[in-house]
């Protein structure tokens, strides 16, 4: 009765279009009515512990960064480093937007601006080229997603939060499955593009090192914030704060591109997508604390207690009801609502939670590229001027080759558990 409660006031609340952060709310209402438990001081306290989180100032530092990387001209130089490598073997810029993508999530983790900044840089060139476009934002979308699971990932922090796991043991796991990620659309793309334009232009071991040279401060960030995290030289949202500084300084005194007066702006849009981050997470901390108090991650337990004895039938079945799940719904919201519900059923059942989480939201990410939701999809179009239609079909091999990995990571989970150990 608790969970079918709990399912209806959330379900019907979306259905009606109450945006999800209210949608929360509603189910966690609903929860307390259920249990004749009705109190308005609990709703606020929970709001005000959800929202006052240590961890989560990691959110707009890291978005606030990804924004002055732009503007400062550290995404372009990591382009011009990829290009000078790659970019003269067939479909070599599709490499490169591969290995953009990776080092951009390295530095800010959110798949939304990451992928929009790499395809605001490469879609033109890959245009003119010759590069089929909807091929090319396919591969630009899929390599975006890899952002929620390369460290720093956003995602990874507000799923530490609301199931108090250390973060910083989750950016460790995320590490091996992100470069996998990047590697499986790196071997995909060169399945596809044999018909792509090569040879754009000869080696140059001399133009390799300029871009070096003019790169390394853009490629040094990723190493020291995964470097001092792992270290314990900070902690994950002391990263961020450097991540920012760095960040700042480079684009104001090395190249010299970013303007200071268009400092408050860049702050501006950094706060108002962390705004709607961190108010999701406060609303989801009433539901998350409520959920606990009805005690459904026991009665799922009951539900799912013909397949705790073998945990790998146990992530397969999880696994593929996220991906329905993620069809419908962001992100997010599907972290919020199901990640503290899931994590106790996995603990019980003996999986490792950082080798769960990791997955959990790497499924998350697939969804983005998945219709009718697909966030990255329709940020991809939007920025190529393609329509939905041709993206989505420039994506399918990539979208396939990502949601193989997952459930291969899932039937041999030490490709995940052994390097994440080894790092943490």
């Amino acid at each position: 009765m608790t969970i079918a409660t709990f399912l209806i006031a959330l379900l019907g609340a979306m259905a009606l279009g109450a945006p999800i952060a209210f949608a929360l709310l509603i189910c966690g209402v609903a929860l307390m009515v259920q249990m004749d438990n009705f109190d308005t001081q609990i709703i606020a306290q929970n709001l005000l512990e959800g929202a006052n989180n240590y961890p989560l100032m990691a959110v707009p530092f890291f978005m606030l960064a990804g924004e002055l990387m732009n503007a400062g001209g550290l995404s372009r130089r990591v382009v011009e480093v990829a290009d000078s490598l790659v970019g003269h073997v067939p479909g070599g810029l599709g490499y490169v937007a591969v290995i953009t993508a990776a080092v951009v999530a390295s530095i800010s983790g959110s798949a939304v601006a990451d992928t929009a900044a790499v395809a605001a840089l490469l879609i033109p060139m890959m245009r003119n080229a010759g590069y089929s476009v909807p091929r090319s934002a396919g591969l630009i979308a899929a390599a975006g997603c890899t952002a929620p699971v390369i460290p720093p990932s956003i995602p990874l922090v507000v799923f530490g939060v609301t199931t108090q796991l250390s973060i910083t043991k989750l950016f460790m796991a995320g590490i091996a499955p992100g470069l996998m990620m990047a590697a499986v659309l790196a071997m995909t793309w060169r399945l596809v593009s044999q018909r792509e334009s090569s040879h754009l232009h000869p080696f140059d071991a001399r133009r390799v090192l300029r871009a070096l040279r003019d790169g390394v401060w853009a490629l040094v960030l990723p190493v020291v914030i995964i470097g001092g995290m792992r270290a314990g030289i900070f902690t994950p949202t002391e990263a961020a704060v450097v991540a920012v500084f760095y960040s700042l300084f480079v684009g104001l005194f090395i190249y010299r591109e970013l303007q200071f007066r268009k400092i408050p702006h860049l702050m501006l849009i950094a706060l108002k997508v962390s705004s709607t981050i961190m108010f999701l997470v406060a609303c989801a901390m009433v539901s998350a604390w409520l959920i606990t108090i009805a005690d459904i991650p026991s009665q799922t337990m009951h539900i799912l207690e013909p397949f705790m004895g073998s945990p790998t039938l146990l992530m397969l079945i999880i696994m593929i009801l996220v991906v329905v799940v993620g069809t419908a719904l962001d992100l997010m919201p599907t972290v919020l609502i199901l990640g503290p519900i899931l994590v106790p059923v996995v603990k019980q059942a003996g999986i490792d939670p950082y080798y769960f989480g990791v997955l959990f939201i790497m499924n998350n990410a697939i969804g983005l590229l998945t219709p009718p939701v697909g966030t990255v999809l329709n940020v991809v179009a939007g920025v190529s001027r393609e329509g939905l239609d041709s993206v989505i079909k420039g994506v399918w091999p990539f979208l396939l080759a990502e949601t193989l990995l997952m459930f291969l990571l899932v039937l041999f989970p030490a490709l995940v558990i052994v390097p994440a150990r080894w790092l943490y």
